[in-house]
């Protein structure tokens, strides 16, 4: 039996998920006057839990923050069987989302990655510009805080983010060092964490433990930046509800969802209108539990395209060692600096599209030095040699949308509700191994360039699913695209999706920006003009 006793009576709009894309909605909608009812399976997170400010952090890091579900194992987690993937998805359910977890990194895409087909002939183009969406990267750039400096020479002409870069510390400047020798670009880095006081965040406090989330309340999670704002203009946000099926009417539109709450009682949340912000893994699982006899193949899938596509940024890196002190530690984590030197197609090269540098602190004795000698006189001898003494190049790679590499469900796993749980088919093409061997091999000339007395270096990252891309892509046409340009279904008109599964190709730098960009552009479209053109549908 379905309990109705926690739902609102019939929300305007049902969101199905708390994070970056699902808070955004929230935010405007609510602000514009919008009744907006939000499912979230996770906990609102108390900032006392994390554990970066505390001397065993690299240990708690192992478990309880892991970014990997299947490692960290939580209430609010479900199981991802990865037995036939090349690369684990990492991800975080909660009030947030993943970005309790992110570095931050809040990079635009380029021009050039909304038009792959025409410019480099592969993969499909967007249905919309980098043009179109600028406007809606610079609103993004305040409500997050954004710290960076204007001027790139690897991007066209922007809006200055409103705060000041970060200090690239002597990392940085190292790293710079190098670069500048072999004449290649590099840029401070862009983050969504302020470098002074902004709103509601803090100042970086530079502790280099961002991917465990931020003691200080300095990063720009969207616990911190946008829920606040959407309940006090009325959002309804429930948490612990893992939702299990999105449902539908007699006329095939959709018309609320189920849930399951912890104490393990159904509900049932009637909508006018459904938004599906649950990562490119989480929404495409959906869509497939909510298949009916309507929707045989799943909800808005009669392109047979949801779950297809799926996109990392596959993730390779360069440390360097020493013989000075540089701080290594130091934050924040996501980017001291960074480089597009190789992020556009050079065919000579023997692939077609890049990879995004960036560099990275090397953290705390458990990861200052990456290898597998790390206990007894060793652990000794490593720390006093390599803590703070080394950093790290890393490089995403573009990732070329395949259908092979998919999202399906599991015959057999389940989550602890029973419900079936999602399986992934990934591996990585050859395309985007060469991207990785060329970078690698360019990372290494640029920390010998820098002076490093040793490396290490990591052609594939196992644990770099950070980025889950494309698996229920946006585009005109009904029968290779699941959405249009405003996130709307093609096959139900009140059901739309706001997350990174609407991406037609992935670039090579972090997607938070731009997937919060596409959700803003979609959502005020949907406040002007969505009701009517459901109507007219």
């Amino acid at each position: 039996m379905v309990d109705t006793s926690r739902a609102s009576d019939v929300a305007e709009v049902l969101i199905i998920g708390a994070g970056a894309s699902g808070a955004v909605a929230a935010k405007h909608l609510a602000e514009a006057g919008v009744g907006v009812v939000c499912l979230e399976q996770g906990p609102i997170v108390d900032v006392g839990e994390y554990s970066g400010d505390k001397p065993e952090w690299e240990l708690l890091a192992q478990k309880r923050w892991h970014a990997n579900p299947n490692v960290r194992c939580l209430e609010s987690d479900y199981p991802i069987n990865t037995s036939q993937t090349d690369v684990d998805p990492v991800m975080y359910n909660a009030v947030g989302g993943s970005t309790i977890l992110y570095s931050a990194h809040w990079h635009r895409f380029t021009p050039s990655d909304f038009r792959v087909k025409t410019q480099d002939g592969v993969a499909d183009d967007w249905p919309f510009a980098y043009e179109d969406l600028e406007p809606f990267y610079d609103i993004m750039d305040v409500e997050m805080g954004v710290s960076g400096l204007a001027g790139d020479p690897a991007h066209p002409p922007m809006t200055p983010p409103p705060l000041p870069p970060l200090p690239i510390g002597r990392t940085g400047l190292k790293a710079a060092e190098g670069m500048h020798k072999l004449g290649w670009h590099w840029w401070p880095g862009y983050q969504a964490i302020p470098s002074r006081p902004y709103r509601r965040l803090s100042q970086c406090a530079r502790r280099g433990t961002c991917k465990q989330g931020c003691p200080e309340q300095a990063k720009g999670s969207f616990d911190i930046t946008h829920w606040p704002d959407a309940i006090a203009h009325g959002a309804k946000l429930i948490t612990g509800a893992r939702v299990r099926e999105i449902t539908v009417d007699a006329r095939g539109r959709v018309s609320g969802a189920i849930y399951v709450d912890r104490a393990g009682v159904e509900h049932r949340q009637k909508a006018e209108r459904v938004i599906v912000c649950a990562n490119g893994i989480g929404t495409p699982r959906l869509l497939l539990l909510s298949a009916s006899g309507r929707y045989p193949d799943g909800l808005a899938n009669s392109s047979g395209l949801v779950g297809k596509n799926l996109m990392h940024h596959p993730n390779a890196t360069v440390v360097g060692c020493f013989d000075e002190p540089l701080d290594g530690w130091m934050g924040p984590f996501g980017e001291a600096i960074n480089s597009k030197q190789f992020y556009e197609t050079d065919t000579s090269r023997g692939f077609v599209r890049g990879g995004k540098w960036n560099v990275c602190p090397t953290g705390g004795p458990m990861r200052a030095y990456p290898k597998d000698d790390q206990w007894g006189a060793e652990l000794h001898r490593n720390t006093r040699r390599y803590m703070g003494r080394s950093f790290e190049w890393a490089v995403s790679a573009e990732d070329l949308p395949l259908e092979s590499n998919r999202v399906v469900l599991d015959p057999e796993l389940t989550d602890s509700d029973g419900v079936p749980a999602p399986k992934i088919r990934y591996r990585v093409q050859e395309n985007t191994v060469r991207i990785l061997d060329f970078n690698v091999a360019r990372m290494e000339e640029a920390m010998a360039a820098s002076g490093a007395t040793e490396m290490i270096s990591n052609k594939l990252v196992r644990e770099c699913g950070w980025h889950l891309l494309g698996t229920c892509r946006m585009g005109s046409n009904p029968d290779c695209s699941v959405v249009d340009q405003w996130g709307q279904s093609h096959d139900v008109p009140n059901l739309y999706i706001l997350d990174g599964s609407v991406f037609v190709t992935c670039g090579s730098v972090n997607p938070t920006a731009t997937i919060c960009a596409v959700a803003l552009r979609c959502v005020l479209n949907m406040i002007e003009v969505g009701g009517e053109r459901e109507r007219a549908t």
